[in-house]
């Protein structure tokens, strides 16, 4: 009986529709995924702390002049009207050593050896651009991880080395090198190991942990208090012109400037947007594309279904053929769209990590769940749709 039905309704199938829709609802299919995909993996090339698209952070200091006898530390007071700003999503301080830090460096693949004084600073983590594994402070150990900026290696690899004759040092010649610190303050003298760990391309500073830094000025200067002469700040979009105004109207510089990455984020989001929002519009244009040739196909065989009611069937088993078509229809559409996100992704992710040596690709189960939920709601809708029409032309005898 079933294979009777089946051949009844399955005449008068317009193939040219139904393969319009099949092309149709795959580009829609395809692009929604390639951009829920593409986005996924490009995330960590705007979240990442070592990112370079990662944008947001200025560095806020006060703008000093000769004839400006004011502090350059920051009240409490101050540091709280800043935080309170409407482009202020976040905001750290820079927390300056109250001891005093004296160096040793040299020996092993260092190929001399020399004593200087330094100084220390630190910021929370969450503002680090970079991505330390061993950036992390034990009390009962003697190891100090530091992460330097970049610029320091480089202007002596193409400054002093260069001009005297020295040979060029490798982060990694760096990061293997202990440094011998000698820690005084007015309570007391540490000893220490200093190891670099990383190095920064944005904060321009010598970095220790907030952990170590707490400790350090507790330990050797409990009666000083830290004044923080810098601030860093997170902002959706570092070219805003409320943050010029009011650095303006306040006497503040920023040491930093994050615009071009903000913009480049700004622009990838918006494209990102633009293409999954074309993609959702072809997609809900072919789900009516498909609805108008069942509808269609139902009208032609609305004498045929009308016979096969008073026969017996039922409306379920009428509309069981209809309701195949369309799930093996999405179906296609489905597996169809994933292939495609495949060859796409195998095309962009070596670029993708050229851009970005750390870079790892996302998983692709969430794209997946996006096509599979697609897919069962369209085919859901499909169901009602015919169902209504079917039970429409069963009531035309009540």
């Amino acid at each position: 009986m079933n294979r009777l039905v089946n051949k009844l309704l399955g005449r008068h199938i317009n193939a040219w529709q139904l393969a319009g829709f099949v092309l149709a609802n795959l580009l829609g299919m395809a692009i929604v995924l390639i951009a829920v995909q593409f986005f996924s993996d490009i995330k960590p090339l705007m979240t990442a702390g070592d990112s370079f698209m990662r944008p947001g952070q200025l560095v806020v200091t006060k703008r000093m002049n000769a004839m400006s006898s004011a502090s350059a530390a920051f009240t409490p007071s101050e540091i709280d009207h800043l935080r309170q700003q409407p482009f202020v999503k976040a905001l750290g301080i820079y927390t300056p050593a109250q001891f005093e830090v004296y160096a040793t460096i040299g020996g092993g693949d260092l190929p001399m050896k020399f004593s200087t004084d330094m100084f220390f600073e630190s910021v929370p983590d969450d503002f680090l651009d970079v991505s330390a594994e061993q950036w992390e402070y034990d009390p009962d150990s003697h190891l100090v991880p530091i992460i330097l900026p970049r610029t320091y290696l480089n202007l002596y690899n193409f400054g002093f080395a260069s001009s005297q004759g020295l040979p060029t040092i490798t982060e990694s010649v760096i990061q293997s090198i202990h440094i011998d610190l000698r820690l005084t303050g007015s309570r007391d003298v540490l000893l220490k190991t200093g190891r670099v760990v990383a190095f920064s391309r944005k904060l321009n500073t010598i970095l220790v942990p907030q952990e170590f830094m707490d400790d350090m000025n507790q330990r050797l200067s409990p009666e000083r208090e830290p004044e923080p002469a810098r601030l860093i700040i997170r902002t959706d979009n570092p070219a805003d012109e409320r943050i010029v105004a009011y650095l303006n109207q306040h006497g503040y510089d920023t040491e930093t400037d994050d615009a071009d990455a903000s913009r480049a984020a700004s622009l990838m989001r918006l494209i990102t947007s633009a293409v999954l929002v074309v993609g959702l519009v072809i997609s809900i244009l072919a789900f009516y594309v498909l609805l108008l040739s069942i509808f269609l196909l139902l009208q032609k065989h609305t004498e045929k279904i009308d016979n096969l009611l008073l026969m017996g069937y039922s409306p379920s088993m009428v509309a069981r053929p209809f309701y195949l078509l369309t799930i093996v229809l999405n179906l296609l559409v489905l597996l169809g769209a994933l292939v495609i996100v495949i060859v796409t992704r195998a095309w962009y992710l070596p670029l993708f990590g050229e851009l970005y040596r750390q870079f790892e690709p996302s998983a692709f189960v969430p794209t997946l769940v996006v096509g599979v939920v697609i897919f069962l709601l369209v085919s859901a809708l499909n169901f009602f749709a015919i169902r209504r029409k079917v039970r429409t032309i069963w009531h035309m005898h009540e």
